[in-house]
Protein backbone atom coordinates (compact mmCIF):
# COMPACT_ATOMS: atom_id res chain seq x y z
CA UNK A 1 0.00 0.00 0.00
CA UNK A 2 1.10 3.56 -0.67
CA UNK A 3 1.02 6.52 1.73
CA UNK A 4 1.56 10.23 1.11
CA UNK A 5 3.00 12.29 3.98
CA UNK A 6 2.44 16.04 3.69
CA UNK A 7 4.44 17.58 6.52
CA UNK A 8 6.98 20.38 7.03
CA UNK A 9 8.80 18.90 10.03
CA UNK A 10 11.84 17.06 8.61
CA UNK A 11 12.52 15.02 11.76
CA UNK A 12 8.90 13.88 11.90
CA UNK A 13 8.98 12.99 8.19
CA UNK A 14 12.05 10.78 8.66
CA UNK A 15 10.48 9.07 11.66
CA UNK A 16 7.22 8.42 9.78
CA UNK A 17 8.99 7.22 6.63
CA UNK A 18 11.29 4.80 8.45
CA UNK A 19 8.50 3.24 10.52
CA UNK A 20 5.93 3.09 7.72
CA UNK A 21 8.37 1.46 5.30
CA UNK A 22 9.09 -1.10 8.03
CA UNK A 23 5.35 -1.90 7.82
CA UNK A 24 5.74 -2.47 4.02
CA UNK A 25 4.13 0.84 2.97
CA UNK A 26 5.54 2.72 -0.02
CA UNK A 27 5.96 6.33 1.13
CA UNK A 28 5.94 9.59 -0.82
CA UNK A 29 6.85 12.92 0.80
CA UNK A 30 5.67 16.50 0.26
CA UNK A 31 7.03 19.30 2.46
CA UNK A 32 4.50 21.99 1.56
CA UNK A 33 0.79 22.24 0.84
CA UNK A 34 1.10 23.00 -2.87
CA UNK A 35 3.23 19.96 -3.64
CA UNK A 36 1.12 17.79 -1.33
CA UNK A 37 -2.11 18.87 -3.00
CA UNK A 38 -0.66 18.12 -6.44
CA UNK A 39 0.65 14.66 -5.54
CA UNK A 40 -2.60 13.73 -3.79
CA UNK A 41 -4.64 14.67 -6.86
CA UNK A 42 -2.51 13.03 -9.57
CA UNK A 43 -1.64 9.78 -7.74
CA UNK A 44 -3.67 7.06 -6.07
CA UNK A 45 -2.81 6.66 -2.38
CA UNK A 46 -4.28 4.36 0.24
CA UNK A 47 -3.84 6.93 3.04
CA UNK A 48 -2.70 10.55 3.30
CA UNK A 49 -1.06 11.88 6.48
CA UNK A 50 -1.48 15.65 6.50
CA UNK A 51 0.24 18.09 8.86
CA UNK A 52 -1.94 21.03 9.93
CA UNK A 53 0.83 23.66 9.66
CA UNK A 54 2.17 23.88 6.11
CA UNK A 55 3.88 26.50 3.93
CA UNK A 56 2.41 27.68 0.60
CA UNK A 57 -1.06 26.13 1.18
CA UNK A 58 -2.81 25.32 4.46
CA UNK A 59 -4.19 21.92 5.40
CA UNK A 60 -7.84 22.92 5.01
CA UNK A 61 -7.19 24.03 1.42
CA UNK A 62 -5.29 20.80 0.70
CA UNK A 63 -8.25 18.75 1.99
CA UNK A 64 -10.62 20.78 -0.15
CA UNK A 65 -8.44 20.33 -3.25
CA UNK A 66 -8.34 16.55 -2.77
CA UNK A 67 -12.09 16.20 -2.30
CA UNK A 68 -12.86 18.58 -5.19
CA UNK A 69 -10.75 16.27 -7.38
CA UNK A 70 -13.15 13.44 -6.41
CA UNK A 71 -10.44 11.62 -4.48
CA UNK A 72 -11.83 9.56 -1.58
CA UNK A 73 -8.41 8.75 -0.10
CA UNK A 74 -8.58 8.72 3.72
CA UNK A 75 -6.87 11.75 5.27
CA UNK A 76 -5.38 11.68 8.78
CA UNK A 77 -4.55 15.12 10.20
CA UNK A 78 -1.44 15.39 12.40
CA UNK A 79 -1.74 18.43 14.64
CA UNK A 80 -0.46 20.16 17.76
CA UNK A 81 -3.72 21.99 18.32
CA UNK A 82 -6.69 20.98 20.42
CA UNK A 83 -8.75 23.86 19.03
CA UNK A 84 -12.17 22.36 18.43
CA UNK A 85 -13.22 24.85 15.75
CA UNK A 86 -10.11 24.14 13.67
CA UNK A 87 -10.68 20.40 13.98
CA UNK A 88 -14.31 20.80 12.92
CA UNK A 89 -13.22 22.93 9.95
CA UNK A 90 -10.79 20.24 8.80
CA UNK A 91 -13.41 17.51 9.11
CA UNK A 92 -15.83 19.63 7.08
CA UNK A 93 -13.22 19.98 4.34
CA UNK A 94 -12.87 16.20 4.11
CA UNK A 95 -10.46 14.95 6.80
CA UNK A 96 -11.25 11.46 8.17
CA UNK A 97 -9.27 11.44 11.40
CA UNK A 98 -7.25 13.73 13.67
CA UNK A 99 -4.28 12.83 15.88
CA UNK A 100 -2.64 15.17 18.41
CA UNK A 101 1.13 15.47 18.84
CA UNK A 102 2.95 13.93 20.62
CA UNK A 103 1.72 10.42 19.88
CA UNK A 104 3.20 6.94 19.56
CA UNK A 105 3.77 5.36 16.18
CA UNK A 106 1.67 2.41 17.38
CA UNK A 107 -1.28 4.78 17.72
CA UNK A 108 -0.79 6.09 14.18
CA UNK A 109 -0.60 2.56 12.75
CA UNK A 110 -3.76 1.60 14.65
CA UNK A 111 -5.62 4.59 13.22
CA UNK A 112 -4.44 3.68 9.70
CA UNK A 113 -5.62 0.10 10.20
CA UNK A 114 -9.01 1.30 11.49
CA UNK A 115 -9.49 3.57 8.45
CA UNK A 116 -8.53 0.77 6.06
CA UNK A 117 -11.05 -1.57 7.69
CA UNK A 118 -13.94 0.72 6.81
CA UNK A 119 -16.30 -0.96 4.32
CA UNK A 120 -15.99 1.81 1.74
CA UNK A 121 -12.23 1.29 1.59
CA UNK A 122 -12.50 -2.53 1.39
CA UNK A 123 -9.15 -3.37 2.96
CA UNK A 124 -9.50 -6.77 4.59
CA UNK A 125 -6.76 -7.61 7.11
CA UNK A 126 -6.43 -11.26 6.00
CA UNK A 127 -6.29 -12.33 2.35
CA UNK A 128 -6.48 -15.87 0.96
CA UNK A 129 -5.95 -17.56 -2.38
CA UNK A 130 -5.68 -21.32 -2.75
CA UNK A 131 -3.53 -22.40 0.24
CA UNK A 132 -1.74 -19.03 0.51
CA UNK A 133 -2.74 -16.70 3.35
CA UNK A 134 -1.48 -13.14 3.89
CA UNK A 135 -2.06 -11.45 7.27
CA UNK A 136 -1.59 -7.68 7.06
CA UNK A 137 -1.52 -7.17 10.83
CA UNK A 138 1.12 -9.79 11.67
CA UNK A 139 2.97 -9.18 8.36
CA UNK A 140 3.10 -12.93 7.77
CA UNK A 141 2.48 -15.12 4.72
CA UNK A 142 1.83 -18.84 4.92
CA UNK A 143 1.43 -21.51 2.26
CA UNK A 144 -0.48 -24.35 3.85
CA UNK A 145 1.16 -24.94 7.21
CA UNK A 146 4.49 -23.42 6.23
CA UNK A 147 5.50 -19.79 6.66
CA UNK A 148 6.82 -18.02 3.56
CA UNK A 149 9.53 -15.43 4.21
CA UNK A 150 9.20 -12.34 2.00
CA UNK A 151 11.06 -9.06 1.81
CA UNK A 152 9.04 -5.95 2.63
CA UNK A 153 8.60 -5.08 -1.04
CA UNK A 154 7.67 -8.66 -1.95
CA UNK A 155 5.05 -8.59 0.80
CA UNK A 156 3.63 -5.29 -0.47
CA UNK A 157 3.53 -6.59 -4.05
CA UNK A 158 1.81 -9.82 -3.04
CA UNK A 159 -0.72 -7.88 -0.96
CA UNK A 160 -1.58 -5.65 -3.93
CA UNK A 161 -1.99 -8.63 -6.24
CA UNK A 162 -4.18 -10.45 -3.70
CA UNK A 163 -6.38 -7.40 -3.11
CA UNK A 164 -7.01 -7.45 -6.86
CA UNK A 165 -7.40 -11.24 -7.09
CA UNK A 166 -8.78 -12.32 -10.45
CA UNK A 167 -8.16 -8.90 -12.03
CA UNK A 168 -5.33 -7.88 -14.34
CA UNK A 169 -3.12 -5.17 -12.88
CA UNK A 170 -0.86 -3.32 -15.27
CA UNK A 171 2.79 -2.56 -14.67
CA UNK A 172 1.92 1.12 -14.16
CA UNK A 173 -0.76 0.23 -11.59
CA UNK A 174 1.77 -1.83 -9.63
CA UNK A 175 4.31 1.00 -9.82
CA UNK A 176 1.63 3.44 -8.63
CA UNK A 177 0.56 1.43 -5.58
CA UNK A 178 3.63 -0.50 -4.44
CA UNK A 179 6.59 1.75 -5.25
CA UNK A 180 7.11 5.44 -4.48
CA UNK A 181 7.67 8.22 -7.00
CA UNK A 182 11.47 7.97 -6.71
CA UNK A 183 11.50 4.60 -8.50
CA UNK A 184 12.67 4.52 -12.11
CA UNK A 185 9.59 3.39 -14.09
CA UNK A 186 11.85 1.91 -16.79
CA UNK A 187 13.79 -0.37 -14.46
CA UNK A 188 13.12 -4.11 -14.25
CA UNK A 189 12.40 -4.01 -10.51
CA UNK A 190 8.78 -5.18 -10.92
CA UNK A 191 9.78 -8.10 -13.11
CA UNK A 192 12.50 -9.22 -10.70
CA UNK A 193 10.12 -9.02 -7.73
CA UNK A 194 7.45 -10.98 -9.62
CA UNK A 195 10.06 -13.65 -10.42
CA UNK A 196 11.06 -13.89 -6.75
CA UNK A 197 7.42 -14.08 -5.64
CA UNK A 198 6.71 -16.90 -8.08
CA UNK A 199 9.60 -18.92 -6.65
CA UNK A 200 8.15 -18.51 -3.15
CA UNK A 201 4.39 -18.63 -3.82
CA UNK A 202 3.83 -20.82 -6.86
CA UNK A 203 4.17 -24.58 -6.67
CA UNK A 204 4.67 -27.35 -9.21
CA UNK A 205 1.06 -28.36 -8.57
CA UNK A 206 -0.48 -24.93 -9.12
CA UNK A 207 0.72 -21.62 -10.49
CA UNK A 208 -0.96 -18.56 -8.96
CA UNK A 209 0.86 -15.54 -10.40
CA UNK A 210 0.23 -15.19 -14.13
CA UNK A 211 1.77 -12.94 -16.76
CA UNK A 212 -0.85 -11.52 -19.15
CA UNK A 213 1.17 -10.53 -22.26
CA UNK A 214 0.92 -6.86 -23.11
CA UNK A 215 -1.42 -6.14 -20.18
CA UNK A 216 0.22 -6.96 -16.85
CA UNK A 217 -0.14 -9.57 -14.12
CA UNK A 218 -2.89 -11.44 -12.34
CA UNK A 219 -3.06 -13.67 -9.28
CA UNK A 220 -5.75 -16.30 -9.58
CA UNK A 221 -6.49 -20.01 -9.37
CA UNK A 222 -6.87 -21.04 -13.00
CA UNK A 223 -8.37 -24.41 -13.88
Amino acid sequence: MRILIIEEDTSLIEQFKKNLEAQTFAVDIAKDGEEGSYLARVNDYDVIILGDSLPKKNSADVCRDIRNANKATPIIIVSETTNMQKKISLFREGADDHIIKPFSFEELITRIQVILRRPTIKHKPVLDIDVVRLDCHSQQVTRGEKRVYLTRKEFALLEYLMRNKGSIVSRSMIMEHVWNDETDPFSNTIESHILNLRKKIDSKRRRLIHNIPGRGYKIDVLK
